[in-house]
């Protein structure tokens, strides 16, 4: 068996295709035929030609020289693809293509998703706390409480879980209203409290110190016995 094909296909070594293209190039608009396009322009462009002609690319697909001239042209114009111009110290100009439209499109897409997935669980979020609130104070919120509780989450941005942990503080106190959990809220963020755990912490000190006050026996006052000095 001949060795020389195989040799020469390992010596044209590999191309790196991201799977992240190959996994939303449908989100971002583009077809079938346009991705695996630009993916042999990527080739091209590792193995160092910057600017294949449609001609190059034809050979590599089922696609005329004229049909790849046209979606090229029709991927610079909607901003999958660019070229660029330089000149070489030389002073030979030259023009090569830019993947970087398309990466740029899909990082947008990506982070235009994750924005919106962090959205949704926002008010997932949300939407539990104030449930939670209706089940602790066994009643329906008014307008009011929910426009506070809305205040504390986007104008004094306290996280939803340390929301939650002062709720829970003013059900072990036996306070259940607002302006008890608005204090200990206050307190909190006064006193460097950031997350659950600290605030736990902070808790079992307080209701601690609290125990400790409460059991200490209330000293008697003493009468001072005093020596008169005119009777001596």
């Amino acid at each position: 068996m001949d060795k020389n094909p195989i040799v020469a296909w390992l010596e044209e070594g590999a191309v790196s295709i991201p799977s992240f293209l190959l996994n939303r190039y449908k989100k971002i608009g583009l077809a079938d035929v346009e991705c695996m396009l630009l993916i042999h322009v990527h080739a091209f462009l590792e193995k160092g030609n910057g600017f294949p002609t449609p001609e190059d690319l034809a050979e590599k697909m089922q696609l005329s020289p004229d049909e790849c001239s046209q979606k090229l042209r029709s991927l610079i114009r909607r901003g999958y693809l660019e070229i660029l111009k330089g000149e070489t110290e030389a002073g030979i100009y030259y023009e090569k293509y830019s993947l970087r439209p398309l990466w740029e499109r899909l990082a947008e897409s990506w982070l235009k998703e994750q924005k919106g997935t962090e959205e949704k669980e926002r008010r997932e979020k949300e939407s539990s706390l104030f449930n939670l609130f209706e089940q602790e104070f066994a009643r329906p919120l008014s307008p009011l409480e929910y426009e506070t509780i809305a205040m504390w989450l986007d104008e004094d941005r306290y996280p939803v879980p340390l929301v939650k942990a002062a709720l829970r503080e003013a059900v072990i106190s036996g306070k259940l209203n607002l302006r008890y959990i608005d204090r200990i809220l206050f307190e909190w963020r006064k006193n460097g409290i950031q997350t659950v755990e600290q605030a736990k912490e902070y808790g079992k000190r307080f209701r601690k110190d609290q125990m400790k006050e409460k059991n200490e026996p209330k000293e008697k006052n003493r009468e001072a016995v005093f020596y008169n000095w005119l009777d001596s």
